[in-house]
């Protein structure tokens, strides 16, 4: 089956330093560009991430230090990845959380303004637990009915979870082979910032999803309690969240 598709969607996985998307780094991007037509792009690429590799995460990856010490740094390959990546839809699994994060938090590292309002984001994962509840390497022996070879490998989760998601259309009535519909069901339409931080009420109203303010509209709590603006620019949140809230607080 084909994917109905009006864009290229890129179905990508990223290996990193760790789970922290504001002080840990990738160091490989996997990539699967899918065009209208059906026709497929790879790409895989590794980085330097220029901090040490832990090395629990290395035994799950397989990426360590010596794997990477020669290979670019994000940096320098920022702009060539942006415009490759212009126009473009995403998907992945658990990207909406932390794939997609990480990526855009990596390109403002490097000044690349890289657009995130016209993009549409399926994430497999979430349709899978809404569904099945289970991870990747289940996914692929419910939906393909194989065993997934070298898992945590980037490359190979992408290519199983580009498989996994039309597996997903094929099987299930409800779920339409539509970007729109699929993006809507991921999830990712309620977030404002990738990391979640702030998300849209049933109003449509931006309002913050942790802490002492949970639930409180954003505009009303920068007009109430201004320093709480600032205490977030100087804390450990995203890049992404701080440019979101920016442009909040220049609206308010």
């Amino acid at each position: 089956m084909q994917l109905k598709l009006n864009r290229p969607l890129v179905i990508f996985d990223i290996e990193s330093t760790g789970m922290s998307i504001s002080n840990d780094r990738i160091v490989e991007l996997a990539m699967i560009k899918v065009f209208p037509d059906g026709t497929e792009e790879e790409r895989l690429q590794r980085f330097n991430p220029t901090i040490p590799i832990p090395k629990v995460v290395s035994e799950i990856h397989g990426i360590y230090d010596d794997d990477v010490k020669n290979e670019p740094v994000f940096s320098e390959k920022a702009k060539e990845l942006s415009d490759y990546l212009q126009g473009c839809d995403f998907g992945g699994f658990n990207s909406n959380k932390f794939d997609f994060p990480m990526l855009v938090e990596e390109m403002l590292r490097a000044n690349v303004d890289f657009g995130v309002d016209d993009r549409k984001f399926v994430d497999v994962q979430r349709i899978f637990h809404q569904m099945e509840r289970r991870d990747l390497t289940a996914a692929y022996k419910f939906y393909c009915e194989k065993n997934l070879e070298n898992a945590h490998s980037a490359q190979a989760d992408t290519r199983a979870t580009l498989d996994v998601l039309i597996a997903q259309i094929e099987r299930y009535d409800a779920i339409e082979n539509d970007i729109d519909f699929l993006h809507n069901f991921s999830g990712q339409s309620k977030s404002v910032d990738l990391s979640g931080r702030m998300i849209f009420d049933s109003k449509g109203r931006e309002i913050f999803n942790f802490g002492k303010h949970k639930g409180k509209i954003v505009t009303d709590v920068l007009r109430v309690e201004p320093s709480y603006y600032k205490w977030i620019m100087e804390n450990d949140f995203a890049l992404d969240t701080k440019r979101r809230l920016t442009q909040i607080k220049s609206r308010a």
